[in-house]
C-alpha cells in the first residue's frame, strides 16, 4: 500500500509527515542531521511553522546547500485504468533542509541557485504521472505474467526501474523496508484515457508512453546507445482497450538508432551525424537486442531515415550490423520516409504497412477474457526510429496502432468485420488527436518543441499549413538545441543521479558550472560572428 494523501508539518528542526486517516505512525525527517525515522503516534509535533496537504513524496535531492525535500502539492485526475485512478502531477514544492546559506561562499550560493533551477526545469517538464493502486510502469502483459514473488514486493520495489523517474531521489527512503509505503514510483511520459461509445457499446481507450531513465536527455546531446545497450530517447508506448471486463494491450517502442553515434550542436541547422570510431558497435547492439528480446519477444526494426545525404552512413551501418548479427528473432525493415512520401504523397505509407503485414499478424496483441484468462499474447514488438525517433516515428506508430485497434474492436464485436475507424468520425477524431498529443509531448520532452508532421496524425493528410507550422517548430528547435539544451541535459543528469554534487564544489573542488558560464559567453561571441558572416 502507498499512502495517497499526507499531511506535511514543517518546523525549524524537522519535517513531520503523517498519512491522512492514519494516526498510528509519523515519518520524521531531521533537518539538521538528515536522519529519517518512523515514530510512534504519541510523538509531539512542536514548533510548527507551516502545515499543508501533499499527495506524495517525489524524493530528496542533495545540492550544495544540502538536501532538499521534493513533495507533490497538486495533482489532477487523468482517468481510470481498470478502475484505478491515474493522476498527473501539476505542482511540486522543493523545501530545503537547511534554513540558511551562510555556510556557503558567494560562488557556491550562485552555483546552488543554478542547480536548484535545474531541478525545477525537470519538474516543470510535461508530464509526470502516478497511480496509488496500479503499476503504471509495467504493461498489462508483464503484470499478467508476474509471479507470487512479484506481488509480495512493495509497490516501489516491483516497479519497472527503466521507467521510474524518482528512483534515485527516493533511494534513501526506499532502502528501508518500513518506509516503502511513502515511496510512490513516478512515470515521465504521456497518459491519455478516454471513455468511448461506438455502436452503443462503451469502452475505455488509453495510451501510456513511458520514457526510459537510461540515457535520458535532449535531442542533439543524447544520441545512439551506450556500452550497456541503452538507447537515447527510448519510449515504450502501450495502447489499452477495456471493454466490459476484458482488456487488450498493444505495445510499441521507439529509440535512437542502436549504434554508437553523435550529432553534437555546432550552430549548423543539421549537424552531420558521426559514427563513433573504435566503439564496439556489435557488442553494444547485441546487448540492446538482448534487452528487447527478453522484454518483448521477436523484434521488427523499422528504420525510417533517409537513404541519401547525411543519414545514409547511419542506414548502411544499421543494416550491416543487423546482417552481421544474424539474429533469427530480428527483422530489419528500412523505409526511406522522406523519399517515399515526397510531394505530400503520404498515402504511400501503405507500402510500409504492406511490408510489415506478416509481423502485424504474427506479433498480435495481449487480450484477456472477463475471467482474466489470456486469450492471446503479444509475441513481438515493433521498434521504430527515424533520426530523432520523433516525427516520422510518430506517424508510423500511429498507423500501426490504428491497425491493431481495428482488430481489437472487431474481436470485441464493437465494430463489424468490414469496418474501419474512418466509419466512425467522432472516434477517429479522438484517436488521431490522442496520438498527435502523444507525439507532441514525446517531442517536447526530447527536442523542446511539439512534433512535426502532426497535421497528418490529426487529420489523416498533409497540408501546406502543417508544413508552415513544421517550419516554425524547426526554427524553435534549432535555437533550443543549440543554446538551451546543454543546461537541460545537465538538469536531467542531476535529477536522475547521473551527476552527483560534491559538497566542496566552489571551494576545494572546481564546480562544472563555472565552465558552463564561460561557455555561454563564448557561444554568444561565436553566434554573433556567424550571424554577421551571413
Amino acid at each position: 500500500m502507498v499512502y495517497e494523501s499526507l499531511n506535511l508539518f514543517v518546523s525549524p528542526e524537522k519535517f513531520y509527515i503523517r498519512p491522512v486517516g492514519n494516526d498510528n505512525e509519523l515519518l520524521v525527517i531531521d533537518r539538521q542531521t538528515t536522519y529519517i525515522s518512523l515514530e510512534a503516534p504519541r510523538t509531539q509535533i512542536t514548533g510548527i511553522a507551516t502545515s499543508k496537504l501533499i499527495h506524495g513524496i517525489f524524493g530528496i535531492i542533495r545540492l550544495l546547500a544540502g538536501p532538499y525535500l521534493i513533495v507533490i502539492t497538486r495533482v489532477s485526475l487523468v482517468g481510470k485504468i481498470y478502475g484505478h485512478e491515474v493522476f498527473k502531477i501539476d505542482e511540486t514544492e522543493i523545501i530545503p533542509f537547511s534554513r540558511t546559506t551562510l555556510h556557503l561562499t558567494e560562488d557556491q550560493i550562485q552555483y546552488n541557485k543554478s542547480y536548484l533551477s535545474m531541478v525545477k526545469t525537470v519538474l516543470d517538464s510535461p508530464y509526470f504521472y502516478l497511480c496509488y493502486t496500479y503499476d503504471l510502469t509495467h504493461t498489462l502483459q508483464s503484470l499478467y505474467n508476474c509471479g507470487p514473488d512479484f506481488t509480495s514486493k512493495s509497490y516501489f520495489e516491483r516497479a519497472d526501474k527503466r521507467f521510474v523517474w524518482n528512483h534515485w531521489l527516493l533511494s534513501e527512503l526506499a532502502a528501508r523496508q518500513e518506509l516503502q509505503s511513502y515511496c510512490i514510483p513516478i512515470l515521465h511520459g504521456f497518459v491519455h484515457i478516454n471513455g468511448v461509445t461506438i455502436n452503443r457499446k462503451q469502452f475505455v481507450w488509453t495510451i501510456i508512453s513511458r520514457r526510459c531513465v537510461s540515457r535520458a536527455g535532449t535531442r542533439l546531446f543524447m544520441r545512439g546507445i551506450d556500452s550497456d545497450g541503452h538507447p537515447a530517447n527510448y519510449v515504450e508506448t502501450e495502447q489499452i482497450v477495456e471493454y466490459e471486463s476484458s482488456q487488450s494491450s498493444f505495445v510499441q517502442i521507439r529509440g535512437s538508432i542502436p549504434l554508437h553515434w553523435t550529432q553534437l550542436p555546432d550552430l549548423r541547422y543539421k549537424p552531420p551525424p558521426q559514427l563513433t570510431q573504435y566503439a564496439n558497435q556489435l557488442q553494444s547492439y547485441h546487448k540492446h537486442i538482448e534487452h528487447l528480446i527478453n522484454n518483448y519477444g521477436k523484434i521488427c526494426l523499422i528504420n525510417l531515415i533517409n537513404h541519401s545525404g547525411q543519414e545514409l552512413p547511419l542506414e548502411r551501418a544499421f543494416r550491416d550490423i543487423v546482417n552481421q548479427s544474424n539474429n533469427q528473432f530480428v527483422r530489419y525493415e528500412s523505409f526511406d520516409f522522406h523519399h517515399e512520401c515526397r510531394q505530400m504523397r503520404w498515402d504511400r505509407l501503405s507500402i510500409l504497412m504492406d511490408r510489415i503485414d506478416n509481423e502485424l499478424k504474427e506479433f498480435s496483441y495481449f487480450l484477456t477474457s472477463a475471467d482474466r484468462s489470456a486469450l492471446s499474447l503479444q509475441e513481438g514488438v515493433f521498434r521504430t526510429n527515424c533520426i530523432d525517433s520523433l516525427d516520422r516515428t510518430n506517424v508510423v506508430q500511429g498507423l500501426i496502432a490504428k491497425h491493431c485497434l481495428e482488430s481489437v474492436l472487431k474481436r470485441f464485436q464493437i465494430i463489424n468485420g468490414s469496418d474501419k475507424l474512418e466509419h466512425f468520425p467522432e472516434f477517429l477524431y479522438l484517436y488521431r488527436n490522442g496520438w498527435a498529443d502523444n507525439a507532441d509531448i514525446c517531442s517536447i520532452q526530447y527536442a523542446g518543441t511539439g512534433a512535426l508532421k502532426t497535421d497528418f496524425t490529426r487529420t489523416g493528410k498533409r497540408s501546406p499549413m502543417g508544413a508552415v507550422k513544421d517550419g516554425i517548430n524547426s526554427l524553435v528547435r534549432y535555437y533550443k538545441n543549440n543554446f538551451a539544451d546543454g543546461f537541460r541535459q545537465d538538469a536531467i543528469d542531476l535529477f536522475l543521479g547521473n551527476y552527483r554534487i560534491d559538497e566542496n564544489e566552489g571551494k576545494l573542488v572546481k564546480c562544472p558550472l563555472k565552465d558552463r558560464q564561460e561557455w555561454k559567453y563564448l557561444t554568444v561571441s561565436l553566434t554573433f560572428k556567424w550571424l554577421t558572416s551571413l
